[in-house]
């Protein structure tokens, strides 16, 4: 799968699209090409090998014998290059020592299905063809058209067999190239987010001692450039989409959560996706006044499903709190406070006169990562709220106290073992027991100011008992975090909330792990999530199989992950930062370091990220100290 949103391109390895399953090449949501089979002296090429050179773009390689009875070797080298905005290169390469004149052949259909009936495995005839200019055009009687033509023009197109053929002459050791273009119907090229001058992140490098370190890094910077979307009124505010290829639109909640794990990239993105997703805000009467909209989402065996528009209204003012210490503009964030002043307000009315916050409000059940959200919103808010003279600030803090007293006495269960979180209270009063993933909000408390995290839900003791959880064998797969612990009778490795690996969750336990002090824990779920993503050639799913970790054993894909995922590729990220523990306060001009002392991956350097919007780079050794080697002009160090 190569993408670079709003085009995305599915194939098996052979790189041949047959119209089976979910093959094809899609623009916005829509299938334009099912198939594009190509045949050379009246053969498919022998596939050798399939390669991603980009996110956007791989490289698929086969071979033909076209001379037989020449012996086993091969004559003809057939390269593929498709790339995710329609166009795809076709080159021959003669091995023969005499001249090859061979009829190449392309196969093209398409049913213009749009990709959620695709998904469906519902068929949907293929449209019959015109002959058009230097290749074929498809309409229907909706006007949804799509044309592919070719350079060089072909020697014959015929309609009736959607079939584009060529005859090639190839001298000893000669090339031939066609470039097929791939385009809806009386539009210019694709134009893709990613590849524009208006790109938000800064061009940084990651390099250590382990050499997963530069691969990783790299790929998932290329998978974040390819889930661009841009807001359609407003071309230059980019955010990113929510997967492939099943979330190519927007997704609030992972838009916001992944944008806020890329700042150390710069501020671009978190501004984009504020400024998109504060226009979506509901306003009025209504009384959900306030909240930014979202879908429902699964929330495992356990529970009803979650509600995203929550979690991203309470991740609005988050990001913009946090955005600001790495050094929005502050014309950027004034333009944004009322947006984020909305949210909050939104929160004290749904808790109205009690302490918890409903998940979904109002009447659904006390979940404890809605807690988490919450409790941060109104921490980050009040401080963001304070730094501007706003009112407010004081009410937040003064319930967010109440919320920390309530949560350590009505949902935490003790126990022989040394307790744990409640996973939820049920609106009639019972808890939810069960150990999962969800807990890992917990641990993240959000910035303040001087480098400081926000205090959190938890006292040492109990932070202390819930890393001893999630570093034990029940939830550390080996490959990263459980969603849900293996104890619990409803655990599936395969069950996207109730046992399989999330990249996110992941990521987020090792930030909040090594913040607070448990550098083994974190330690043991970075090395795993690392191994993984080499298993993954570095482009990591959303998700993958819980399953424990065997010598020589592999993790195994999620049949429903979206890969890349906005939130894996920004995890990917965060994982590497983590190790550098990079807290800057811009309003302030300081930035502190808290490295992971362990240094479990030997040295690493960050170069090129930013701080005030100027390079930032640092480098850890092996003895877990950071070294700043460049930043801002007048940035200082804090202790």
């Amino acid at each position: 799968m190569c993408v670079a949103l709003p085009g995305l391109v599915i194939s098996t390895e052979d790189g041949q699209l047959t119209g089976r399953g979910m093959e094809g090449f899609y623009r916005g949501g829509r299938r334009l090409l099912s198939r594009c089979r190509v045949r050379v002296a009246g053969r498919e090429p022998l596939a050798v090998q399939a390669r991603p050179v980009a996110a956007d773009r791989v490289r698929f390689v086969g071979t033909v014998r076209a001379s037989p009875g020449t012996g086993p070797d091969p004559d003809l080298l057939v390269e593929r290059v498709r790339h995710a905005d329609g166009t795809e290169r076709i080159t021959l390469r003669g091995f023969s020592a005499r001249p090859l004149r061979l009829p190449v052949e392309v196969a093209l259909g398409t049913d213009l299905a749009e990709l959620a009936t695709v998904a469906t495995g519902a068929g949907v005839p293929e449209i019959p063809a015109d002959v058009h200019a230097s290749g074929l055009r498809w309409s229907t009687p909706r006007g949804t058209a799509c044309a592919v033509t070719a350079d060089p023009p072909p020697s014959d197109a015929l309609a009736s067999a959607g079939l584009l053929r060529w005859e090639v002459e190839l001298p000893p050791g000669g090339t031939w190239t066609v470039e097929l273009r791939i385009r809806p119907h009386g539009t210019g090229p694709a134009t893709t987010s990613g590849r524009a001058a208006t790109n938000p992140f800064a061009p940084a490098r990651a390099s250590g001692d382990d050499p997963r370190v530069a691969p990783l890094w790299r790929t998932c910077l290329e998978d974040l450039r390819a889930l661009l979307l841009r807001d359609p009124g407003h071309p230059t505010d980019l955010y990113l989409a929510g997967g492939a290829p099943w979330r190519c639109g927007p997704a609030p909640a992972e838009a916001l959560a992944a944008a806020r794990m890329t700042l150390p990239l710069g501020t671009g993105l978190a501004l984009g996706t504020l400024r998109a997703l504060a226009r979506t805000q509901i306003t009025g009467p209504d009384r959900r006044s306030g909240m930014i909209p979202g879908p429902r989402r699964d929330a495992g065996p356990r529970l009803p499903p979650s509600c995203t528009a929550t979690e991203a209204t309470l991740l609005f003012p988050v990001l913009l709190a946090e955005a600001r210490r790495w050094g929005l503009p502050d014309r950027r964030t004034r333009e944004l406070l009322p947006t984020a002043e909305r949210c909050l307000r939104w929160l004290r009315g749904a808790v109205g006169d009690g302490v918890f916050l409903a998940d979904p409000p109002p009447g659904g059940p006390v979940r404890a990562e809605t807690q988490a959200h919450a409790h941060r919103a109104a921490l980050l808010g009040a401080d963001l709220l304070n730094a501007y003279g706003r009112p407010g600030g004081t009410e937040l803090r003064q319930w967010a106290q109440t919320l920390r007293t309530a949560f350590r006495e009505q949902l935490w269960i003790e126990d022989r073992a040394g307790g744990r979180p409640a996973a939820a209270r049920t609106p009639e009063g019972r808890l939810v027991t069960h150990l999962g993933a969800h807990t890992v909000h917990l641990l993240d408390t959000g910035l303040l100011g001087s480098g400081a995290w926000a205090p959190g839900l938890l006292d040492p003791a109990r932070t202390e008992q819930l890393a001893r959880l999630l570093g034990g064998p029940a939830m550390d797969s080996g490959w990263g975090l459980r969603g849900l612990e293996t104890k619990d009778s409803a655990y599936s490795p395969f069950g996207h909330r109730g046992g399989a690996v999330r990249l996110h969750e992941t990521a987020v336990a090792v930030a909040g792990l090594a913040a607070a002090g448990f550098e083994k824990e974190a330690s043991s779920l970075l090395r795993g999530a690392l191994d993984a993503a080499e298993t993954f050639a570095h482009r990591l799913p959303e998700m993958y199989a819980g399953e424990q970790r065997t010598e020589g054993g592999a993790p195994l894909p999620h049949p429903a992950a979206c890969r890349p995922a906005a939130t894996a590729a920004a995890a990917g990220l965060l994982l590497l930062t983590t190790l550098a523990g990079v807290r800057p306060d811009v309003p302030a001009g300081t930035v502190t370091l808290r490295p992971v002392r362990s240094a479990p991956l030997g040295e690493i350097g960050l170069t090129g990220l930013r701080v005030a919007g100027a390079p930032f780079s640092v480098r850890v050794g092996r003895l877990g100290l950071a070294m700043v080697e460049e930043a801002a002009e007048g940035l200082q160090l804090g202790a």
